[in-house]
């Protein structure tokens, strides 16, 4: 995959009406708060600020639509899971992303992310479950692994994989592509994901 265009398109807040109706492929990305999207988001469209990286947990509140290569789109999803996030907001936050979810008939896959140096909490088994139950093929990112050193990191992978594995059928495939904004390495193995999904023929076509 080789990305030449990305441009941020449609913000999406739960005041705004209904979710837009693309037409073409989209991929989102969840995670708990502070987990690593807009990085990691940034570092896959080559570009350094296009998604806003914040220092402050939660402060992404918006379901935020990028065009990429005026083919497909990258969707970054509210971070869930930080409790200063106000009360009310986090209320309204479910049912955005379910909104999303539900109604979005261009959806083709979810990446979940998770920092490889922290064990899953309850919102991300609770995300992974609803990938599962929905059909989508369960693809984790585990960011930030340049801050554990490698055989930390073999380490962590491995146990990623046998806690996911554990919620699965024998039949499911399982992916886990360790992947750190520092070095980049995890990339190209995102890249060949995104190809494989994006050539996948549209369910019920």
């Amino acid at each position: 995959m080789i990305i030449k265009n990305a441009e941020l398109e449609t913000v999406i807040g739960v005041t705004t009406k209904g979710i837009p109706h693309t037409g073409e492929p989209e991929i989102a990305f969840a995670g708990r708060s502070n987990v690593g999207k807009s990085t990691l988001i940034n570092a896959l469209m080559m570009r350094r600020n296009l998604a806003r990286v914040s220092e402050t947990p939660g402060k992404t509140q918006t379901i935020n639509f990028y065009h990429i290569n005026r083919e497909f789109y990258f969707v970054d999803l509210p971070g869930y899971g930080y409790a200063k996030v106000r009360r009310d907001f986090r209320a309204e936050w479910g049912p955005m992303i379910e909104g999303y979810f539900r109604d979005s008939a261009d959806l083709r896959a979810i990446f979940l992310l998770n920092d490889i140096r922290r064990d899953p909490n309850a919102d991300d088994i609770m995300m992974f479950d609803w990938m599962v139950s929905a059909g989508f093929s369960p693809v984790i990112i585990a960011t930030k692994s340049d801050k554990v050193k490698r055989q930390e990191k073999i380490k962590r992978t491995a146990a990623l994989k046998r806690l996911y594995r554990e919620r699965l059928t024998e039949d499911t495939e399982l992916k886990i592509i360790p992947f750190s904004s520092l070095d980049k390495s995890g990339r190209d193995e995102i890249y060949e994901e995104l190809d494989r999904i994006l050539e996948m023929p549209r369910s019920g076509s």
